[in-house]
């Protein structure tokens, strides 16, 4: 195989069709034919069902494509860095963000590495600190946000703040609505939890052994959005950073209470790998982000957090 029928692979992919994909590699289209045809013999087996709706990816094309992409990733960033354009800092730099901040922070990092490093081509993921992680380590992300990490020499490890967890809770009819509660309270009480190995779950599960109580849960998930609407309609309460549900709360969707004895609080670092040489690419955006977080904490824009970075 090669780099011309992986991309042809990939195109094909992305678009169903092998028609939209000759117009996306801008080549004809028996040339895209001829590149997955060439592939399937290499490969001895199809890498899609053809149908009268498009192409869909055989579960040998699901595995080949996750491994094309990674492949086709290292190569661009290898090309990027031999030939940068007119001296400038270029490339393709993939940042992982936690679901809670990266409302915040997707926006002002765009516009800072745009206005910048015009050369250079971001992409930004969004997932759990777990999933994080092990993008980081299979090279899917170049950098990522996490909280809480193991202390690992896979990892280096930038702490930038800290932010103190609430209780989420749905609006209140209440006159004079609590705004602090002590964790033992939560004792038997309805909770929306997400789902193991998320860090929040994790953390959570600790402080109850520690309080020596438990949680009535009643429903588990690896969607924060789905979390955050469960708790709107009623079904029980969760705990998250203030900074995951500022919208919800201007909405008066959610309200956010203050958990006391203990307060549970978590770090969120930038973690590179060492595994493989950081291109500076990604050194100039993972420092934009660090820029961007904490003018955010300065101007009151990141709510509970504590800035601890230099």
């Amino acid at each position: 195989m090669d780099i011309k029928q992986l991309r042809a692979l990939l195109a094909v992919a992305e678009t169903g069709s092998v028609t939209r994909a000759a117009q996306t590699l801008h080549i004809v289209q028996p040339a895209v034919s001829r590149q997955l045809k060439l592939l399937e013999e290499d490969i001895g087996t199809p890498m899609f069902e053809r149908g009268r709706y498009g192409m869909a990816l055989t579960e040998a094309g699901e595995i080949l494509v996750d491994h094309a992409r990674r492949a086709l990733q290292e190569l661009d960033r290898a090309r990027a860095e031999i030939h940068p354009d007119d001296a400038q800092i270029s490339g393709d730099v993939t940042i992982g963000l936690l679901p809670s901040a990266a409302g915040l922070l997707a926006g002002p990092l765009v516009s800072a590495v745009r206005d910048r490093y015009p050369a250079i081509r971001l992409r930004i993921a969004v997932g759990y600190a777990g999933h994080l992680q092990k993008w980081l380590d299979s090279g899917e992300v170049d950098a990522a946000l996490l909280y809480n990490p193991k202390d690992t020499p896979a990892t280096e490890i930038q702490v930038l703040l800290e932010e103190t967890l609430c209780l989420i809770k749905p609006p209140s009819n209440e006159p004079d609505p609590a705004h602090s509660v002590n964790f033992t309270d939560l004792a038997g009480q309805p909770m929306i939890m997400t789902s193991a190995p998320h860090g929040i779950r994790s953390l959570l599960e600790q402080a109850c052994r520690e309080a020596n109580i438990t949680f009535d849960v009643v429903a588990e998930t690896n969607s924060m959005e789905v979390q955050k609407t469960l708790v709107a309609q009623g079904h029980g309460f969760t705990v998250l950073p203030a900074i995951a549900v500022m919208d919800d709360v201007a909405r008066g969707q959610l309200r956010t209470v203050e958990l006391r004895h203990p307060r549970l609080l978590r770090r969120i670092v930038l973690a590179l790998p060492t595994s493989r040489r950081i291109p500076t690419a990604v050194r100039c955006t993972t420092a934009l982000l660090v820029t961007e977080m904490k003018s955010a904490v300065m101007r009151a824009a990141w709510p509970s957090a504590r800035w601890l970075g230099d």
